[in-house]
């Protein structure tokens, strides 16, 4: 029996090559792009799974009231670990944390590593199985380092090779290598290529062992029998029993949640990339609907055709049952094809997916869980598609089907047409969303900066950049390439160093202002071209001096009216004259309000050196010209170095792919919506092929006739349009509430997307209108 309903199946398939071709067109099109959306979850929600024990891993954040308001920071006190680990009961093993950007070097050869300084018991944590030495002892020497298996593999070949090797570290100091972990895969939210002793490191820098200064990563791993929240309430009491400070609180940070859910408000959890995982979902299942919708319209459509070949099967003894398990078989065949033609079609798209999404996925056809999702997707859309027609066939009445009675007709044109309002009201939607989207980016990143982006270069200070940097900027300019350099103790885009230690004649002492403080060399500002707008700036080349200071706008309106300029603050206790104001500029959050900035002139703590190009000259020219200037004055580092244009468009990756795939996705979900309208245009045409004749005989023109046919479908479109926009501009007010600067949803996406949805509908629909009304009419008669 099984085997009749195949080979019947088979046949009807072959016997209606067009619409057979457009059900699994649409079908493969939209199995491809909602796989490819779902490998993209499935990474997305994998994050940080390459630990065996993510469940019971956990950062310690901290929540700092400033303004009335708390505001969570990655950084704790370096003493907090070894305290909670003595005296919170359930925790396993803590281990401290900072970052380091080191060169490795063995003769000539050097390469930059990005790594850590962390206690013995960070393996213990993240629990990684060493491909050489022994994790129990890593530390025990001093000067010794674990490191990755691609680090050994640049150096020494292998990582037997590399075991008890030396390598000099930054040309300063020798270390000797005691243990080789595995390259951590790419979803993982902490990477390093090597890991250093932290309490050797930290044994000589007082500031990491204050309760009063957090510039450390806390990690920690509980117990499985521990009480989380009972830790978690602990935990929040320990820095105000410390130090007295009501205003600080440490809490747990699940790893489960660092990748999905780090978005803090006022201190309480308020999502993150979840809300993308969330949206992509949504579009995935969206796409695949759409594209089981035109498998349902164009089977009921030409449900007709086959209600003769219904009625003499029924006369014949034929069961409801067995009539619906045909066609669902049916449509399981086509279904089963379109899923083959998506696989291929993932096979040759997933590259440039990847690109487009920066990962590393990979179909993983063994993977259980793959093969389990393509059997539910070929379950999920063969049943979807099928199960509509297939009860609508297997329903019919014999003996009113062989009499050429029609009595199902007008119930399966109102699912016909509620199905076609479904498609493209969906796809109305999503082309609302694009345009808004596209509209918020563009909107954010024309925010006036405060600072110009272009021509910029960053590089962070290596050897002795910082010593010979006046020779190095004197060189930079000569070459004609380079307009200005300067210092900076951070990265001019992020948050760094800040602090609440700042005060002035007439401050409220009961408010807590947070400010950040930047340490620069004389010729900073002007590099990076903020402007001056009171006061005056560092001199250049004048010695570092931290009693005179440069301050924001902002900071300068809190100082009371008038110019700041000759004013006095107390910044960590000590005073300091204000000789400048300086134009606010826009760093850490794009979306947000940037803190108050204090400028000095100390630019012997500086880890990044920024360098203006001049806009008449090729970038390759001028980093060539760089590169030859910085070989010759700190030779045997390797020369690295970045765009901040690039850093700056990097800060809206999520946004730009949201606005990226939302073009692709709406593209494709009105190009299936299309197949099906124009299949059911073409079915439409056939149906009323006679009425199209006589009304031609009679004087209809070609205009008329194509207005009759596509008027009915304008109308269903135009409907589809009315029901999309108010869920538009609900979902998309919702997304954008999640932004402080952020536009108000403009009305033309809307008559855009309308407009555009109509216009595709008609162009599909008046093309078979069209063909119809120029067929010989005499032909059509004669044949009826």
């Amino acid at each position: 029996m099984i085997r009749n309903y195949i080979k019947i199946a088979w046949r009807n398939i072959v016997k209606n090559k067009g619409f057979s071709l457009m059900n699994i067109f649409g079908l493969a099109v939209g199995i491809t792009c909602a796989s490819l959306i779902f490998l993209w979850v499935e990474d997305e929600l994998d994050y940080d799974s390459y630990f065996d024990n993510r469940d019971n891993i956990y950062l310690v954040l901290t929540n700092q009231s400033y303004e009335g308001k708390w505001r969570t920071f990655g950084s704790t006190p370096g003493p907090m670990g070894p305290a909670m680990k003595q005296e919170i009961p359930g925790i396993d093993h803590i281990s401290r944390t900072r970052d380091a950007d080191l060169v490795f070097s063995i003769g000539d050869k050097a390469i930059t590593q990005n790594g850590l300084y962390a206690d013995a018991s960070f393996f213990d944590i993240f629990r990684t199985e060493m491909i050489a030495g022994d994790k129990k002892n890593i530390f025990d020497a001093p000067n010794t380092v674990i490191i990755s298996d691609k680090t050994a593999r640049q150096f020494f070949g292998s990582a037997e090779n590399s075991l008890y090797k030396n390598i000099l570290l930054d040309h300063k100091e020798e270390y000797t290598i005691t243990g080789v972990y595995p390259d951590l895969p790419d979803n993982v939210s902490l990477k390093y290529d090597f890991v250093i002793s932290y309490p050797e490191m930290a044994k000589d820098k007082d500031y990491l062992h204050s309760w009063g200064n957090n510039s450390v990563s806390t990690y920690v791993s509980l117990s499985s029998t521990a009480d989380r929240h009972k830790i978690d309430a602990t935990l929040r009491k320990m820095i105000e029993a410390k130090t007295g400070d009501h205003g600080t609180e440490a809490f747990l940070f699940a790893m489960t949640d660092w990748r999905l859910r780090s978005n803090f408000e006022d201190g309480v959890q308020t999502g993150g990339n979840i809300t993308y995982v969330r949206l992509f979902s949504i579009i995935a299942w969206m796409i695949l609907i759409i594209a089981c919708i035109n498998f349902m319209n164009l089977a009921t459509a030409k449900s007709e055709k086959r209600a003769n070949e219904v009625g003499v099967r029924k006369v014949m003894g034929a069961a409801r049952r067995s009539l619906f398990i045909q066609f669902l078989t049916e449509a399981m065949g086509i279904t089963a094809i379109a899923l083959l033609l998506s696989l291929a079609c993932m096979a040759l798209l997933l590259p440039q997916f990847n690109l487009l999404v920066q990962k590393n996925m990979e179909l993983g056809l063994s993977d259980p869980l793959h093969l389990t999702y393509l059997l539910t997707i070929l379950v999920f859309c063969g049943f979807l598609s099928g199960s509509y027609p297939s009860v609508h066939l297997a329903l019919l009445r014999p003996i009113e089907t062989l009499k050429g009675k029609k009595t199902s007709r007008k119930r399966s044109d109102i699912i016909r047409k509620a199905l076609v309002i479904t498609q493209f009201s969906v796809s109305v939607i999503l082309i609302i969303g694009t345009i808004t989207v596209y509209q918020q980016i563009k909107h954010v990143q024309s925010r006036p900066m405060g600072y110009d982006t272009k021509n910029l270069v960053k590089m962070r200070v290596q050897g002795n950049m910082v010593q010979n940097f006046r020779s190095i900027r004197n060189e930079l300019i000569k070459t004609g390439t380079v307009q200005h350099a300067g210092l900076n103790s951070y990265n001019t885009l992020s948050i760094g160093n800040n602090t609440s230690s700042v005060n002035w004649k007439g401050k409220d002492p009961s408010s807590e202002i947070l400010f950040s403080v930047r340490l620069i060399s004389p010729e900073f500002l002007k590099t990076m071209g903020m402007e001056i707008m009171d006061g005056s700036d560092f001199k250049p080349g004048a010695a570092p001096d931290t009693t005179r200071v440069i301050i924001t706008e902002s900071l300068a309106k809190m100082m009371g009216p008038g110019p700041a300029t000759g004013k006095t603050l107390e910044v960590y206790g000590d005073p300091v004259e204000v000789i400048g104001t300086v134009k606010d500029y826009l760093y850490g959050n794009m979306y947000g309000k940037s803190d108050p900035v204090i400028f000095m002139n100390y630019p012997d703590e500086a880890k990044y050196m920024y360098i203006r190009t001049s806009p008449t000259v090729s970038a390759t020219l001028a980093l060539e010209k760089i590169q030859q200037v910085m070989e010759k004055n700190n030779p045997g580092y390797p020369f690295e170095y970045e765009f901040v244009d690039d850093n700056y468009q990097a800060m809206f990756r999520n946004e730009k792919l949201v606005g990226r795939l939302s073009r692709i996705f709406s593209a494709l979900a009105i190009g299936i919506s299309c197949i099906g309208l124009f299949g059911l245009a073409a079915y439409m045409a056939e149906q009323r092929k006679k009425e199209i004749s006589i009304r031609k005989i009679l004087g209809a023109s070609i205009r008329e006739l194509t207005v009759m046919l596509s008027g009915s479908f304008i109308k269903l479109v135009a409907l589809s349009c009315i029901i999309a926009f108010p869920v538009a501009w609900y979902i998309l007010r919702q997304w954008l509430q999640r932004y402080s600067y952020r536009i108000d949803i403009p009305w033309w996406p809307f008559v855009v997307a309308g407009a555009g949805a109509i216009s595709i509908a008609l162009i599909t629909v008046s093309f078979q209108a069209i063909k119809a009304a120029l067929t010989n009419p005499v032909k059509n008669i004669q044949n009826e």
